[in-house]
């Protein structure tokens, strides 16, 4: 066994790199560490010989169930005082380098490569002899992505998991969303901070996240061509490579019992609340909390302050979900699975089921005189569909396209901001359709998935279009809630592309996203279409020719029709807690209302 050296010694001989957002969370989420009895920089070989940089802590007992940590931004950073709790509970924390990563060897070729280094470390672990066999892990946003994968292993020594602001699956979180487009802000931004080449000083944000061809990105934002983007990008569809590699169609073979904890602001909040229902498919011992937090999981932002309550006591729910799976003994977690921060009232809920039961799916139609263009035109939302026939035309030009601004994006605030903000300076464009009700007579409880059906045409093969719903408040401000794009080539199969007719009019779904929040009696709920939020999501080229190799770049004219024979409308799950709280004379929704 290696020398216990002191907390400051371990500081010192390792890499004290700046790793922004990722390590404040990894510090936040991650576990108490005894800086006692360490045994540092220990070496764990994985089947193929490759070793693995792994430090232990254990407890004082003599053999004790152990909590693991696999991270990729250095596990010097992950070490604190302040997350003394976890071994003085009696469990062994283990913390390692991720393959490829600070002092582990191998080449980092995410996330594959944590199935078989998880399974292969949680053997290892169960082999010590400080260990009773029984392991559970935890830790944030990659962390939660290594639980995901070794939970796939199946490995009988993993008893339980403990993902933060995770989300599941390869394909529809961490590259593309659900409708297709590719997530440049999040992968290019992520990339350029942690697989830079040595000595590559990238360019800012700003100049790298604009570069064409999308293939050769990864060079401008981190000086070397990046194996896992280019293999993304080779598949832009959901197709057999992704599907073989899915975790998503993998949930209902997991028998661990996962406790999963996103964020309303969080890129990862509707993977994380999709797969907590399919796993609730399988087994009542799964849990969710979900509160309007972003990736870092604060509360605080410039146009909304959620308040102190927002919080949440993860702390202790690791110690508690640990001490019921890794002992069977403590508290036994008969709360209700689904805990929830519902906005705009900024009050805590518990729910026994994710969607919710009682939902509504209530239609609010959209209506014009045929100029919706910005916030100042005349755009409407209505409980009723419009007796006449109408349409809004806009033109979507790749080279100046509608800005991100705010929403569940990641990972940098500085440079790519998050969370709720004011969308008046995006709704004074003319590329965006701008759609409001009147200001509501009481509260409106909206609670579930937003999906937004619209009917379209464009002068193009391809195109995208997209939605965001919007809380409008009496003084003006118009603060994003959630938001969703859809691929028109994707508008049939997210598995097989079909490029549309020019002129022709198609009906088309955009998966919006997920939320909870109250309407507030005086406010107005506003949807805003347009056919870009970037970087959030790429430009699409409008050539209809595979995006990322696309240079050349067209403008599109749109079109969205409303009316009794087109009626495009926002589907919002309304939660009739009182009465009041049903859209006025809204009638039932149908399918046929969608076609």
């Amino acid at each position: 066994m290696a020398s216990t050296p002191s907390l400051s010694a371990i500081w010192k001989s390792c890499d004290n790199r700046r790793l922004i957002v990722f390590a404040a969370l990894a510090l936040l989420l991650l576990i108490p560490l005894a800086a006692t009895t360490a045994q540092l920089h220990v070496k764990v070989a994985m089947r193929d010989g490759v070793r693995l940089c792994t430090n232990v802590f254990p407890s004082a007992a003599r053999r004790a169930p152990a909590v693991l940590v696999r991270t990729p931004y250095g596990k010097p950073d992950t070490l604190s005082a302040n997350y003394q709790a976890f071994v003085d509970a009696g469990f062994t924390v283990v913390v390692q380098d991720v393959r490829g990563r600070y002092h582990s060897q191998g080449r980092f070729s995410p996330p594959l490569q944590e199935r078989n280094d998880g399974f292969d470390t949680l053997n290892w672990i169960a082999r010590q002899p400080w260990s009773d066999g029984k392991v559970g892990m935890a830790g944030g946003s990659y962390q939660g992505i290594a639980q995901w994968h070794a939970a796939l292993t199946q490995n009988p020594h993993l008893r339980a998991v403990f993902p933060v602001v995770a989300g599941s699956d390869d394909y529809f979180d961490r590259f593309y969303s659900p409708g297709g487009a590719f997530k440049p802000g999040h992968r290019l931004q992520w990339m350029s901070e942690n697989v830079r080449a040595p000595n590559y000083k990238p360019p800012p944000f700003s100049k790298f996240i604009f570069h064409l061809p999308l293939r050769t990105a990864d060079r401008a934002a981190t000086g070397h061509a990046v194996e896992f983007f280019q293999r993304a990008l080779d598949h832009p569809a959901f197709d057999a490579y992704w599907q073989a590699i899915s975790t998503r169609l993998r949930i209902p073979s997991l028998r661990v019992p996962f406790f999963l904890v996103g964020g309303w602001y969080d890129n990862y909040v509707q993977s994380d609340l999709e797969a907590f229902t399919e796993l609730s498919r399988q087994s009542p011992d799964h849990k969710i909390v979900i509160g309007p937090w972003p990736h870092n999981m604060s509360y605080r932002f410039k146009d909304v302050d959620f308040g102190p309550d927002s919080g949440a006591p993860i702390r202790r729910y690791q110690l508690e979900w640990f001490d019921r799976w890794l002992r069977g003994r403590g508290p036994a977690f008969d709360s209700a699975p689904v805990r929830i921060f519902v906005m705009g009232v900024n009050r805590w809920r518990e729910e026994n089921e994710w969607p919710l039961a009682r939902a509504v799916p209530t239609p609010f139609f959209l209506e014009s005189g045929g100029n919706a263009n910005t916030l100042n035109g005349d755009g409407a939302l209505r409980t009723r569909p419009p007796r006449r026939g109408g349409e809004d035309e806009f033109t979507y030009d790749p080279r100046n396209p509608a800005p991100t601004r705010g929403g569940a994006v990641c990972c940098n605030p500085d440079v790519f901001p998050w969370g709720p903000m004011d969308q008046r300076p995006v709704e004074s464009r003319r590329d965006v359709l701008v759609f409001s009700s009147e200001p509501l007579r009481a509260d409106l409880e909206v609670t579930g998935a937003i999906r937004v059906i619209l009917y379209i045409a464009t002068t193009v093969r391809d195109t995208d279009f997209t939605a965001k719903l919007v809380d409008v408040y009496p003084d003006g401000r118009a603060i994003n809630l959630t938001d969703g794009i859809l691929r028109l080539r994707y508008r049939k199969s997210i598995e097989r592309p079909e490029l549309a007719v020019p002129g022709k009019v198609y009906p088309i779904t955009i998966d919006a996203g997920v939320t909870s929040n109250v309407f507030r009696a005086g406010h107005r709920i506003r949807v805003e279409i347009s056919s870009s939020n970037f970087p959030r999501f790429d430009r699409n080229p409008n050539t209809g020719k595979p995006v990322a190799e696309e240079s050349t770049l067209r403008t599109a004219l749109q079109t969205v029709f409303h009316g009794p024979q087109r009626p495009s409308h926002v589907l919002l799950p309304v939660i009739p807690a009182e009465p009041a709280l049903t859209a006025p004379s809204a009638p039932r929704y149908t399918e046929t209302m969608a076609r």
